[in-house]
């Protein structure tokens, strides 16, 4: 009876060194929060970065009575020259205005922390958590620029060559799109890269949270959150396109515009969760048809 009292007492006290720790680190970075939230998250960009905040502590609360404080040597060589090369990282970027490489010391400083604390037990339950926030990270800016333009040319291109097989009067000069006797400038709103970025951080919580039954299937899932974000924008100024090409040059610049945006991003998180579910399908009855095939 003592023993089964003892064990959660002391689950409960790793669990509230663990909290302390978080508070710290959370403490720590409320002023490169300030920042984002004052810069980057104001952007159609990085509008999600608020979402990735609270996926990771969520995803770190449900898994806190996994967390253990059983370090090794080698986890603690590692976690420390983790964590030393992200606090260094964290001063050059504060003291210099740099906010990727601010934000982006949360990585290191964080796996370290894990890797001193509870080893690499407790590293392996919190990879996702700690690899996830790559994507509140900001993208430098000439990283930026080169996605936008290569994104809005493959837009261009693909959406162009839809209407036309399509049967309409369609052509393209550079990212600009003509239709009819109108022109529409895909702008760097509509390169795409929004939707590849936003995606891919819904996508892959997803895929972690539901925890889809064999590797085949969650690469399967994973490989395709880029296609399917690529396909949702194309169909997006498709759309916009004919809207322009019907009623005219305001109504493409109206409203229409930002809830085209917003159906056509929703129609792509239901096209995956729709993949996730097909492939659940498909791989349940392979699974099936070879076992039976093995029982005879």
């Amino acid at each position: 009876m003592i023993a089964r009292l003892r064990e959660p007492l002391e689950a409960e006290a790793q669990w509230s060194v663990w909290l302390l720790v978080l508070l710290l680190l959370l403490a720590m970075y409320v002023p490169t929060y300030v920042v984002l939230a004052r810069t980057v998250w104001q952007s159609e960009e990085g509008s999600y970065g608020p979402l990735i905040l609270v996926a990771v502590l969520y995803v770190f609360w449900t898994k806190r009575r996994q967390l253990t404080q059983t370090t090794s040597l080698s986890a603690c060589v590692v976690g420390v020259l983790l964590f030393a090369c992200g606090l260094l990282c964290y001063v050059v970027g504060r003291s210099q205005d740099v906010l990727a490489l601010d934000t982006g010391s949360q990585l290191p400083v964080t796996a370290g922390v894990a890797l001193i604390l509870g080893g690499w037990p407790s590293m392996r339950v919190l990879l996702f958590p700690v690899l996830y926030l790559f994507f509140a990270v900001p993208l430098p800016g000439v990283l930026v620029v080169e996605m936008t333009e290569a994104l809005k040319v493959f837009a261009s291109d693909a959406a162009t060559q839809s209407l036309w097989i399509m049967g309409y009067p369609s052509a393209q000069t550079g990212v600009v799109l003509m239709i009819g006797p109108y022109r529409l400038l895909v702008a760097d709103a509509c390169s795409g890269l929004h939707s590849v970025l936003s995606l891919a951080a819904l996508g892959l919580l997803y895929i972690h949270l539901s925890g889809p039954s064999g590797r085949i299937r969650a690469w399967l899932m994973a490989s395709s959150i880029v296609p399917i974000a690529l396909a949702a924008n194309v169909i997006r100024i498709i759309a916009l396109a004919l809207i322009t090409y019907y009623f005219g040059d305001e109504a493409g610049q109206s409203f229409l515009h930002e809830l085209a945006g917003i159906v056509v991003f929703a129609a792509a998180l239901v096209l995956f969760l729709l993949l996730d579910r097909l492939l659940g399908r498909l791989l349940s009855r392979s699974a099936s048809t070879r076992s039976k095939q093995g029982n005879r």
